[in-house]
């Protein structure tokens, strides 16, 4: 800007002094009048004219710089200046940081090795490393109870799946529900980690053999940690046969909302007072777990009583009373522990508060329908279409009108979620680098009225905040736009009226098999059920546990179950219904009812040792899985 200010005027000057002597005389003037379009009034009006311009452009860039540093001087006006308080701080902010780097740093000491309530051992045991934890909506959890959440929801899903009777109308509706906010998240945070290896007898960080009593602003959330870690360790080892008492008074202030269906959750017992915790302790001689080294757990609210002697050493009371004359640890809301008496960091606990321990134990409670006795008969039903249609869900959209093989087949997009995922363009499967790219494609799938970003983040991220992931969720569709893009086809993911779909030409597989379901449910057509039957090539999205992936994974899975069910009730050929009830087992190896059904329909061709054999296979898979013993 300077020099354009500065080097036209001093161009002119120089250049044009000769031109220039002076101011015009009289007689020049008169001249000029006379004879106007001389080269010297023609050099003089251009070097006039170069001043005009010169000096418009000075002008302007004057105006300019002038309004915008009186914009400048508006804004520091009003720019929030600090209080003396905060003046104050920053100083001693400043000199303690110039104070630290020179001052020599020091290793900090280890932290506290996690304990769960399962590590109630002889105090003798030697602790461990601590592991890593994962965060929750309302707690922490160590890795090994997460990874028994993750378990323990397994055999929920398993359960059902035992459960279900294809062919008939369900009549629960809780069979396909989701888990808990809590189970998700916590399965979501370990989708990637690898189970902890098998623990044995050493046992890490015990509690005090004289019993605890647990203070601070998160005893309540650690009494919980502990009930519910001790819980999973029964559920998971049928072998533990100690009971995890809880006076009746201490889980209405734990968990209010469990009370009434304190009964179906396994191994807990309630009692009125501490006394009558006796009866429910198995003596040392005769308990496994306490040849182990593992106490049972007697968890108390009650008025300060010392602990009753018939309990120890059987038994490790913890008690949130004030008055309890036990050793005391100090917890804060995540986790951390510190002995009262003696100033020293203990383990780190589990804690929950009351949400997160009232969805954990929901995975640990029996269902209230129980499945079918192995040992009933129940004879093969003739179709009755009435209940043969296959029951739909409220929340699902109509499905699409189903392809013909030869549309399938000229579809330029395809995306196959039943197996193995995958998206094929121009029948060349596409590399899908970001594994949440790849989820999107099969959660949309399952969702064909689209979703919405928050939906898309909740799934996808369980557990997290949405505002914090949702940059992640941009840069994955950004990403699966692009490599899309590479291969010369049309976007696969639009976004129409603030939700993300699939593109409606996409040939999807999974709305293939939905549409044939739909058809042969409301038509008479002889074989209809084939069609159902043959469109599905595996379970959705298989080989992958994603939390929210075995609610519609089930739901698949059932409609081809019913599909072979109905289609094996419709054949009068006995050896080809045999083939259908076999084909529906390897789909689902656990249902009892399908076992059942092949079972009488091998007796009913004479088969008897088969059908034995077989039903021995299944309660043998069953006792493996460890669901053999629950309804």
């Amino acid at each position: 800007m300077l020099a354009v200010l500065a080097v036209p005027p001093w161009l002119l000057t120089t250049l044009t002094r000769a031109h220039l002597p002076g101011w015009p005389t009289s007689a020049q003037l008169r001249d000029w009048l006379t004879d106007p379009l001389t080269p010297a009034t023609l050099t003089t009006g251009l070097i006039a004219v170069a001043w005009l311009l010169w000096l418009g452009m000075a002008y302007t860039i004057t105006v300019t710089a002038a309004r915008r540093l009186r914009a400048g001087t508006r804004w520091v006006r009003h720019l929030p200046l600090p209080t003396p308080w905060q003046a104050a701080a920053t100083s001693i902010a400043g000199a303690a940081a110039l104070t630290t780097a020179h001052t020599p740093t020091t290793h900090p000491p280890d932290p506290p090795t996690p304990v769960t309530a399962d590590e109630l051992q002889h105090p003798s045991a030697t602790p461990q490393t601590e592991q890593g934890g994962v965060v929750v909506p309302g707690g922490w959890l160590p890795d090994d109870t997460a990874h028994h959440i993750a378990a323990a929801a397994a055999l929920v899903w398993l359960r059902r799946r035992r459960a279900h009777q294809p062919g008939q109308p369900d009549t629960d509706a809780t069979q396909l529900i989701p888990l808990p906010t809590t189970v998700t998240a916590v399965q979501a945070a370990i989708a990637d980690q690898p189970p902890p290896a098998a623990t044995t007898g050493a046992i890490q960080a015990p509690l005090p053999p004289a019993g605890l009593r647990l203070a601070g602003h998160g005893a309540d959330h650690a009494a919980r940690g502990l009930l519910v870690t001790r819980l999973l360790t029964a559920l998971r080892d049928p072998a533990d046969t100690t009971p995890v008492i809880v006076t009746s008074r201490a889980l209405a202030r734990l968990l209010p909302s469990v009370a009434e269906t304190a009964a179906t959750i396994p191994g807990l017992h309630v009692i009125d007072t501490l006394e009558q915790a006796a009866a429910l302790l198995p003596a040392s001689s005769t308990s496994t777990a306490a040849d182990r080294g593992i106490p049972s757990l007697v968890l108390t609210a009650e008025p300060a009583t010392a602990a009753p002697p018939n309990l120890r050493p059987n038994a490790r009371v913890v008690t949130l009373d004030a008055g309890a004359p036990l050793p005391t640890w100090r917890v804060d809301r995540h986790g951390h522990t510190v002995d009262h008496q003696t100033g020293q960091p203990r383990p780190r606990m589990c804690v929950l508060d009351s949400t997160a321990a009232t969805d954990l134990l929901a995975v640990l409670a029996q269902p209230t329908t129980a499945a079918p006795e192995p040992a009933a008969s129940v004879p093969v039903r003739p179709i009755n279409r009435a209940q043969a249609k296959i029951p739909r869900q409220a929340t699902r959209v109509p499905p699409p009108t189903p392809r013909q093989p030869s549309e399938a087949a000229e579809a330029a997009v395809q995306l196959r979620v039943l197996g193995r995922p995958a998206l094929l363009i121009e029948s060349k499967e596409v590399a899908i680098r970001r594994s949440a790219a790849l989820q999107i494609l099969v959660f949309l799938a399952v969702h064909p009225d689209g979703a919405t970003t928050t939906q898309l983040v909740h799934a996808l991220w369980a557990g997290l905040p949405a505002h914090t992931v949702t940059g992640r969720l941009y840069t994955t569709l950004s990403d699966l736009r692009s490599t899309i893009r590479g291969t010369g086809a049309e976007q696969v993911v639009v976004h129409t009226e603030d939700r993300y779909h699939l593109e409606p030409r996409t040939d999807v597989d999974l709305w293939r098999l939905q549409a044939a379901a739909h058809h042969s449910a409301t038509t008479d057509v002889p074989g209809r059920w084939q069609a159902v039957i043959d469109a599905y090539t595996g379970d959705l999205a298989a080989g992958h546990t994603w939390p929210w992936i075995d609610p519609p994974r089930e739901a698949t899975r059932r409609l081809v179950l019913d599909a072979h069910t109905n289609a094996a009730a419709a054949q009068t050929d006995p050896h080809e219904r045999l083939r259908l009830l076999q084909a529906a087992i390897r789909i689902d190896p656990y249902n009892q009812q399908l076992h059942q059904l092949t079972a009488d329909q091998l007796n009913a061709l004479g088969d008897s040792a088969a059908a034995a054999d077989l039903l021995h296979t299944h309660q043998q898979r069953l006792r493996l899985a460890g669901i053999l013993d629950q309804p």
